[in-house]
C-alpha cells in the first residue's frame, strides 16, 4: 500500500506567519460554490492572538462562495465557539466511536460574500 500524506491529500494549504515562523494554518478543498475547512490549526504559543480569525478571513475573502463547511470534534469547545461565533450553524453530529463525536457546521450565503 501507498501512502502519500498530506503532499497528494488535493487540499489547498495557507500559512499564517510572523517574523517568518508559521504560526497557523488552514486547509481546504474548493468545489463548484463550497469551501470545505479541512483543517484549522494554531500553534499553541499563538493561541487567543486572533490567528484563526484571520486565517477564515483569509479564506471568506479569496473564495467569496455561496456555502463554507467544517467539521471539528464536539468536544472541541474553543473551535465549535470560533465557528458558532463566525455565524457558522450546526448541521449534524456524528458518532465516531465512544471518545469521538463530530459536529458538521456550515456558513450559507445570500449571494456570493453576503452574509445569510
Amino acid at each position: 500500500m501507498k501512502r502519500h500524506g498530506l503532499q497528494h491529500c488535493e487540499e489547498n494549504f495557507y500559512g499564517y506567519y510572523e517574523n517568518e515562523k508559521l504560526c497557523g494554518v488552514v486547509s481546504i478543498k474548493v468545489d463548484d460554490d463550497v469551501v470545505d475547512i479541512h483543517r484549522l490549526i494554531v500553534h499553541p504559543y499563538h493561541f487567543r492572538k486572533g490567528i484563526a480569525q484571520l486565517l477564515l478571513n483569509f479564506i471568506e475573502t479569496k473564495f467569496q462562495v455561496e456555502t463554507i463547511k467544517v467539521a471539528t470534534g464536539s468536544k472541541n469547545t474553543p473551535a465549535v465557539s470560533f465557528y458558532k461565533k463566525n455565524g457558522f450553524q450546526n448541521i449534524n453530529e456524528v458518532l465516531v466511536n465512544e471518545q469521538l463525536t463530530l459536529t458538521f457546521l456550515k456558513r450559507k450565503y445570500q449571494s456570493k460574500g453576503c452574509l445569510n
